[in-house]
């Protein structure tokens, strides 16, 4: 698949995201603006939450208000009219409230929502009053949702461990109001990571040797933001899903090596073609 068609490169996607601020560059905001360029598209922000935070973990978590949060969205959707948008970290209810209220104005939106709750190193980014708002309000306007095992486990009130907690997950939250669910099997065990694909009526895996790295930090981020730079450019849901994974695992195998804990991804791939 050719990334860098003249089509894209002449008129690139815009793609909002809607998440916090990542001071070690490895998540976040950060690193969704990585990959949303590396992939061809412009990236379009909103930021709702401020961290300190590195490699070895957060040391702080500073939510934006509602009202800027709202603000920054007023702004993107009414001027620069995005192609497609992601969640990501929501912070607190307030937030959740607010960017709710304002993706529920533009439905045609293709939309990928992240449910970021708990960081790699165990702090959490969602509070527990937000989990409600944030499954009742924002799933139901996904596209597609891209929880991890644990994120699958708050969502659906089920534990979600081996593939068949991931298929029944997968459509739990399908049946919760996301039009799709990508239950990710990243944070499972054995030689290969395992991601389930339900769209409502077709069942899909994609399965990829797990990569012996612990530079892993904002693959999440990383694979919703490629995910939604897909939807905006016209990729069908299959095929996103399937270049954004590429784009993680290529990114992993890329990581600079950066801090003594869990590293960055290598976002820009270093010399190696986009597939």
């Amino acid at each position: 698949m050719d990334l860098t068609a003249a089509s894209w490169r002449e008129r690139p996607v815009r793609v909002l995201t809607i998440a916090g601020s990542d001071s070690g560059g490895g998540a976040g905001i950060q690193a969704d603006i990585k990959t949303i360029e590396r992939l061809g598209g412009f990236s379009l922000t909103a930021l709702t939450a401020i961290t300190a935070q590195n490699t070895i973990g957060v040391s702080g978590v500073w939510p934006l208000s509602a009202t800027a949060v709202r603000a920054q969205i007023q702004a993107v959707l009414s001027d620069l009219s995005p192609d497609s948008a992601k969640t990501g970290m929501l912070a607190d209810r307030s937030v959740v409230l607010a960017v709710a209220k304002e993706l529920h104005e533009v439905p045609e939106l293709p939309l990928v929502v992240d449910p970021v709750m708990v960081a790699k190193g165990g702090a959490r980014l969602l509070e527990p009053d937000a989990e409600a708002a944030l499954r009742d309000l924002v799933l139901p306007l996904a596209w597609v949702v891209t929880p991890n095992l644990a994120e699958a486990s708050v969502l659906t009130g089920r534990r979600v461990e081996s593939q068949d907690d991931q298929v029944q997950a997968a459509k739990d939250l399908v049946a919760m109001g996301a039009k799709a669910a990508l239950v990710k099997g990243g944070h499972g065990h054995g030689p290969t990571v395992d991601d389930v694909l339900w769209d409502g009526e077709r069942l899909t895996w994609f399965s990829g040797p797990r990569i012996d790295s612990v530079h892993t930090h904002g693959t999440g981020c990383t694979l919703s933001a490629a995910l939604a730079t897909g939807l905006g450019q016209g990729l069908d849901l299959m095929a996103a899903a399937d270049r954004a994974i590429r784009y993680v695992q290529a990114a992993i195998r890329h990581a600079p090596g950066f801090g003594a804990g869990q590293g960055p991804l290598g976002h820009q791939l270093g010399q190696e073609p986009l597939f």
